[in-house]
């Protein structure tokens, strides 16, 4: 008698078939897919110029070094209180931080909201391996390559494509096989990364099982500073200067008290991010794209409060233009925030 695949069986075997097995569809317990892109580890060295020759974090999980993790392939959606990742449809938005970890966590064992960790590793690879992936981010195009372009969600009123929708090029790694829209679409909540008063707080390697309470994090002692005084505007605006990391926060940004609202910010180009006159940065900054290695990043940006406690999102939205990418950062909102241009993917570790 022949043997017959299952419906399930035969979407995972075309999926794994097309992709050459580097991705797969992924089933939770209520028989729901998502489809999922395989990052096999790499170390260090292999990504940054003189680095030492141990796993990137992203691949160290309590200790235990992996053989790899599993991104979502495309951003996620959010049905009966899960997380998906699914081609073709809007992608999920208008959610907090809170809710994205509670729905990526609600699929069982392993599931966790992306990590900054695991955005790090895949854009530094990206950037080894000479291929920065274009995206949605000018009204349903890429602001460099116009005629690149993904299905809009509603045309009448361009901003979100469908997810998946755009060229290999919206890819990581400009192949049908990457992971698609960390460029644009719409900015990505990361786990694993905090910003309380202008200091950085991570998890130790990639645990993204930490406690969500900074006493379980690491206290990196790196901030990010102003290079002048700020000021008390009550709106947001420029607080003047460059921004730079600093061994302590010498200008906060706004000098009404460390509020989580949002007054004055700062921002300059990835790249261009360096230390206070004097201040090494260390390199644990580098390795998870929080401070820039040598040579070109694109035209990404960095967006920062150093007061009150702020989030990061990755990646850009629709309407970010060039500053979006695999390394722009924004670190200007509250962990309340929830808006239409806020979105995220799953993640998930065996």
């Amino acid at each position: 008698m022949p043997f017959v695949f299952s419906i399930k069986d035969s979407y995972r075997h075309a999926v794994e078939a097309a992709t050459g097995g580097k991705n797969t569809v992924m089933y939770d317990d209520l028989g729901n897919p998502s489809v999922m892109v395989f990052v096999p580890r790499f170390n260090l060295s292999d990504v940054i110029t003189g680095a030492p020759n141990t796993p990137h974090p992203a691949f160290i999980v309590d200790g235990v070094v992996k053989d790899g993790i599993w991104i979502s392939k495309y951003q996620n959606v959010i049905k009966d209180g899960r997380a998906y990742s699914l081609p073709g449809v809007a992608p999920g938005h208008s959610m907090t931080i809170d809710t994205a970890s509670a729905a990526s966590k609600a699929k069982g064992a392993g599931w966790h909201l992306m990590t900054n960790a695991e955005w790090a590793a895949i854009a530094l690879w990206c950037k080894k391996n000479g291929f920065m992936p274009r995206g949605n981010n000018n009204y349903g195009k890429d602001h460099a390559m116009p005629h690149e372009v993904g299905r809009l969600e509603s045309p009448a009123s361009p901003s979100r494509i469908l997810t998946g929708t755009g060229p290999v090029s919206f890819a990581h790694d400009n192949t049908i096989a990457g992971i698609y829209d960390l460029n644009g679409n719409i900015n990505e909540f990361v786990d694993g990364f905090r910003l309380v008063n202008g200091k950085i707080y991570v998890h130790q390697d990639n645990n993204f099982n930490t406690p969500d309470n900074l006493a379980n994090w690491l206290d990196t002692g790196v901030f990010f500073d102003n290079s002048v005084p700020g000021n008390d505007t009550q709106a947001s605006g420029s607080a003047g200067g460059s921004l730079i990391l600093n061994s302590q926060r010498e200008n906060p940004m706004y000098t009404g008290g460390d509020t989580d609202s949002s007054f004055a910010e700062n921002n300059t180009a990835f790249e261009s991010l360096a230390g206070k006159s004097g201040y090494t940065v260390p390199e644990l900054m580098k390795y998870l794209a929080i401070a820039p290695t040598s040579g070109d990043h694109g035209s990404d940006r960095i967006y920062v409060r150093n007061y009150g406690t702020r989030i990061p999102l990755r990646g850009g939205a629709w309407s970010s233009s060039s500053d979006a990418g695999v390394f722009y950062l924004n670190l200007l909102i509250p962990r309340s925030a929830a808006n239409t241009y806020l979105g995220f993917r799953s993640a998930f570790v065996q």
